[in-house]
């Protein structure tokens, strides 16, 4: 593409050189620029991409976007655009280089702490059903012909832009996308066109990266303001009120979902059992029974968002129920571990409060025996859920364990120590085990047939990141070799 083409509708403060040439692609990492391409200069946490020029221009690079001055050799056999900040830039350049591809496709986005993972795949499950759906979430991007491991939540602009053209070339209708509050407020998903955004739910999370919860709620409430179809709100969360008032007088339709709540999508009649929830769903124009082959009422509100997405997009009911009955659930969402021991083992992803206490509730409604939990906080993130999530995990089980996640950076003790402000050390009912492998065959070991121990933090994850470094570690696979040693 012409690189005046991939400029158009770009804020730029200075260009030098031609825009009249052919540009074949574009990087923001140096060591995979190739001849022909264009480089743009992202200044990270970490590093700067004006340090790596040099790099590019020995692979082959010919343009540069750049939000410093530079200086570099022979500076006139190259075309350099300079704006006000690069990684904004780079949303509207990427849309413009893969030809808006989200405009041709159904993107629906789906935001909130907890819930995104289950609720993106799950939809994407059933929209297969109809016509071919891609995916973009915290286990994987799925163009409907590979599946790659996403380094975020939600992927950088240049590499979400590609995804999604990526997903119109092998013929998708639909996108399910999990989309962070990060995205939201560092632009990743800036000039992408969303048909539909849905907010599950918001508790305290991220308080290292947003200045408190209000600016967490208002990076969340961004996504509402990209749609062009409709916005569906879980308003039994108070935040979901709040982002309710506060777009209703949008041109976009809102639709609500709630149990406790008057809403246009509707769970009545709940029953949980152990390995699978029942209820009655009313809609604005039919009432149905629905059965989820997952535990837990947080699977209730899941499944309440999906069908709201499902009944605007005009999809049966049935199609719907078909898949709701027979999925085999989420990688490291309250996952059974299956095994011959006859001991219930569940893996979960769950690492806020909150989500702690829904799947610590959800269990000791359908348990017999104990409840034992295995649980940390991760390194280099938000301290201040460290003590709340210790209180919730003491509160809520009948034996916690408290071990290391993924310390990262930080010192283990430290960060038991921030948990353990929470715990009631006058109860007996806490165990501390800092080596992880060691705290689930504890857990194991302790446990019976009638007991539940749940495996909190990791879910999907496959290591374990201890400095900067990830070592491999999969909570099911350590589980399975604990129940065979029992």
């Amino acid at each position: 593409m012409r690189l005046d083409k991939i400029l158009e509708n770009v804020d730029t403060l200075n260009i030098y050189g031609d825009t009249n040439i052919d540009i074949d692609n574009i990087y923001y990492d140096s060591r995979e620029v190739t001849k022909n391409s264009m480089f743009i200069c992202i200044k990270g946490y970490n590093t700067n991409g004006h340090l790596y020029i040099e790099n590019a221009i020995k692979s082959g690079a010919k343009a540069f976007l750049i939000e410093e001055d530079i200086n570099i050799d022979n500076m006139e056999k190259y075309t350099i655009i300079k704006v006000s900040n690069t990684k904004e830039a780079m949303a509207k350049i990427a849309s413009n280089f893969y030809n808006e591809p989200s405009t041709k496709l159904d993107v629906i986005g789906i935001t909130g702490t907890n819930g995104k993972t289950s609720v993106s795949t799950l939809l994407k499950e059933i929209l297969n059903k109809v016509n071919k759906c891609g995916l973009i979430g915290t286990i994987e991007i799925d163009n409907s012909k590979e599946k790659i491991i996403p380094k975020n939540t939600t992927p950088e602009s240049l590499d979400l832009q590609k995804s999604f053209n990526d997903m119109l070339k092998n013929n998708c209708k639909y996108c399910a996308m999990e989309v962070s509050s990060h995205a939201l407020s560092l632009g990743r998903v800036k000039d992408t066109s969303f048909l539909m955004g849905l907010f599950t739910n918001l508790t305290e999370e991220h308080l290292d990266f947003h200045k408190n919860i209000e600016d967490y709620r208002n990076s969340k409430e961004k996504l509402f303001y990209m749609t062009t179809k409709a916005n569906i709100i879980n308003i039994d969360d108070e935040h979901g009120k709040i982002i309710l008032n506060n777009i209703k007088n949008l041109d976009i339709p809102v639709y609500t979902y709630a149990i406790n709540e008057h809403a246009d999508f509707m769970a009545s009649d709940i029953i949980l059992e152990k390995d699978h929830i029942e209820y009655k769903v009313k809609t604005p124009t039919y009432e149905d029974y629905i059965y989820v082959n997952i535990p837990g009422k947080f699977s209730v509100y899941n499944t309440l968002g999906i069908i709201s997405i499902c009944y605007i997009l005009d999809i049966d009911i049935n199609i719907v129920k078909e898949v709701f009955r027979n999925t085999k659930g989420i990688k490291g969402r309250f996952e059974s571990i299956k095994n011959n021991k006859k001991l219930n083992v569940i893996v979960d992803y769950a690492h806020t409060p909150d989500a702690l206490e829904n799947i610590l509730k959800a269990s000791k409604e359908f348990t017999k025996g104990k409840v034992i939990t295995v649980f940390g906080c991760g390194g280099d993130r938000d301290r201040l859920k460290r003590p709340i999530m210790g209180k919730i995990a003491q509160e809520y089980s009948d034996v916690a364990i408290i071990t290391s996640d993924n310390p990262r950076c930080e010192d283990p003790h430290k960060i038991i120590n921030d948990i353990l402000k929470g715990i009631n050390i006058k109860k007996d009912n806490y165990i501390i085990i800092e080596d992880r492998k060691e705290a689930i065959y504890k857990a194991i070991d302790m446990a019976n047939d009638k007991d539940l121990v749940i495996i909190a933090g990791k879910g999907h994850e496959d290591y374990q990141i201890i400095g900067k470094k990830k070592h491999p570690f999969d909570d099911t696979k350590v589980a399975l070799e604990a129940i065979n040693l029992k």
